[in-house]
């Protein structure tokens, strides 16, 4: 079977597709700047990503609980099963309210669905959102209370890869965390950086000051105030239930990236 990979060059789509790809699967790497163009906001690139695709692997940009992302998912999986690709597995977020209403409407479009609901990326710190910030020393978060049970994208990818060929998770819900609870604080720390937290609206002020658009910025800002609240301060056994080993750890993490930055 073809396999649809949408934000196909992104820190988990990336993964998956090598993995696929090395296992000997068919794979359609997709995104805006891809072969195979794909774009959520534009429903005419819709057909062309998904035709002759049995399943694909979704992640949304700029993040699935913001508001509207609802209603793009549920009009593409509509679409998808319609057009044969009925095997779809969302990459969701822990704790999200606006993800389940993604989730659901997914669901309603009758595909044979698995959501994956990911804690943050260990990546986010070496390959996007805070990489930049942490090179000059410095790491920047919304005020918050709790601690986040941290994953690495290795892991998200060994998982989505099972998940998608295995139809006994078909109309499953999992919850991947790391092994281990850790701060923002803790994290900057680890990297030898200086550590700020913000109230909501300064730090809006912050990443529309590194360049994303206000209306992204306000979005993710209450959306990282909301979900490191005390909600998802707690560790799951899903990486190991799925992949009969333990998740990584985050000074695993830090071994892989120096072996490959030091090969680069």
């Amino acid at each position: 079977m073809t396999i649809l990979i949408t934000g196909g060059t992104g820190k988990t789509g990336s993964r998956v597709a090598r993995l696929l790809t090395d296992l000997g699967h068919d794979v359609r790497v997709a995104s805006r700047s891809s072969a195979h163009r794909f774009d959520w906001n534009d429903e005419s690139t819709w057909d062309a990503a998904v035709s002759g695709c049995s399943a694909a692997y979704l992640t949304f940009q700029p993040d699935l609980g913001l508001p509207g992302a609802d209603l793009v998912i549920g009009r593409f999986a509509a679409r998808a099963v319609t057009l044969g690709c009925r095997r779809l597995v969302l990459l969701s977020g822990r704790g999200e309210d606006g993800a389940r209403k993604a989730e659901r409407a997914m669901v309603a479009s009758d595909a044979d669905w698995t959501i994956v609901r990911s804690a943050f990326f260990l990546q986010n710190f070496t390959e996007s959102v805070f990489a930049a910030e942490l090179a000059q020393g410095s790491l920047t978060m919304v005020e918050h209370p709790a601690a986040e049970p941290f994953i690495d994208a290795d892991d998200i990818a060994d998982v989505v890869v099972t998940v998608l060929l295995d139809e006994e998770y078909t109309g499953t819900v999992l919850e991947l965390t790391g092994p281990e609870l850790l701060t923002f604080a803790d994290v900057a720390e680890r990297f030898g950086a200086t550590y700020r937290s913000l109230p909501v609206d300064a730090y809006v002020g912050e990443l529309v000051a590194a360049g994303l658009p206000a209306e992204d910025a306000t979005g993710l800002a209450y959306l990282f105030a909301d979900v490191l609240d005390g909600r998802n301060e707690q560790v799951t056994s899903e990486v190991p239930d799925v992949l009969g080993r333990p998740a990584r750890t985050f000074a695993e993490f830090l071994v892989t990236t120096t072996e490959v930055s030091s090969r680069g």
